[in-house]
């Protein structure tokens, strides 16, 4: 590890196979915490390369512990976090929007890091069981249309990168890899990031795979859709813009998609969001960014597509698929 620290404060990049034996050693517990935590600051400080993000995603995938899914036409909606705007958990409630939608989705997710609650920590809050058995996770996508893959179930290789990562509580390139190691390999992604750059790169690697994408990143700094200005979408195909009107809905201020400031707050937030009794500006940006899932899936527009979602929020279909699972939880 020495040697390699040297060479990247040195400013050196280096190969996707050296990428790849570092997260591999680690996952050995070769090196120790402080050997870690250099290594992963070395990467706050300067960009990372495309063969170093393709190396530690290859480690990942290598080492994680599969689940298949592949019965099913799965997709994941995840954001990369640490955009440090500290919304509430749109992309959990986007997916359960999604899923009331006739839509199947293997929702991969974490504690927050960067954030004040993550996806897991609303989920453990809500009485959602997290497990890697792939019974238990078929049932929960047979009825609930959605199951919860928590992240540290499937990624023994993290073990020893978890308290370090909370410890430095800051931004680190474990948040650009959550969403491209799901260990279900869904067919269809949704993947919101924090800045262009690294939308570029996801789109550099996702284009070489067979996974059908959508990438997305709020030109404000958004790891999603906002509504509070356009997002870049990039899929195979094309290169776009979208606006709150592609939606048929009007521009959203900063301060009407805040989070809450605790776990338990954010549960609340998440639950009257989910039975429909939101703010109108809630309502839209769950609904805009289960609309671009729905959208991957089905090929349909932004606003067909925003009108199923909204249908399944405010019927309640998307509150049933949290039910079925809490029900499936116990």
């Amino acid at each position: 590890m020495k040697t390699i620290l040297n060479r990247l404060i040195n400013h050196e990049m280096l190969s996707k196979e050296e990428a790849k034996n570092v997260l591999v050693n680690i996952s050995n517990g070769s090196y120790n915490p402080s050997q870690i935590a250099a290594f992963l600051t070395v990467y706050m400080m300067r960009s990372i390369s495309i063969d170093e993000l393709a190396g530690f995603r290859e480690a990942l995938l290598e080492l994680c512990i599969r689940i298949d899914l592949s019965a099913y036409n799965t997709i994941d909606l995840c954001g990369t976090g640490g955009d440090g705007k500290d919304t509430f958990n749109i992309s959990t409630l986007a997916s359960f929007v999604a899923a009331g939608a006739g839509i199947k989705v293997a929702k991969h997710g974490n504690y927050g890091v960067s954030s004040i609650s993550g996806s897991s920590n609303v989920m453990e809050k809500l009485g959602v069981k997290f497990s890697n058995d792939t019974n238990f996770l078929e049932k929960c996508i047979d009825q609930a249309g959605i199951c919860i893959l928590h992240a540290p179930l499937f990624h023994p290789a993290m073990k020893n990168v978890a308290p370090i990562r909370k410890e430095l509580g800051v931004r680190t390139f474990f948040n650009m890899l959550g969403p491209m190691i799901n260990p279900s390999f869904p067919k269809n992604q949704l993947v919101g990031v924090f800045n262009l750059e690294l939308a570029r790169m996801y789109a550099y690697l996702y284009q070489n795979t067979d996974i059908n994408f959508t990438i997305l990143h709020s030109l404000d700094g958004y790891d999603e859709v906002s509504l509070t200005g356009p997002t870049k979408t990039i899929t195979k195909r094309m290169e776009g813009v979208i606006k709150p009107e592609d939606f048929g809905v009007r521009q959203l201020l900063q301060n009407e998609i805040e989070g809450g400031k605790t776990i338990e707050e954010s549960a609340a937030m998440f639950m009257n969001i989910i039975s429909g009794k939101g703010t109108e500006a809630q309502n839209n940006v769950v609904c805009a960014n289960a609309a671009m899932a729905i959208a991957t899936v089905n090929g349909s527009s932004p606003l067909e597509s925003f009108q199923l979602a909204k249908e399944s929020l405010l019927s309640g279909k998307g509150l049933a698929a949290l039910n079925k699972l809490q029900e499936l939880s116990k």
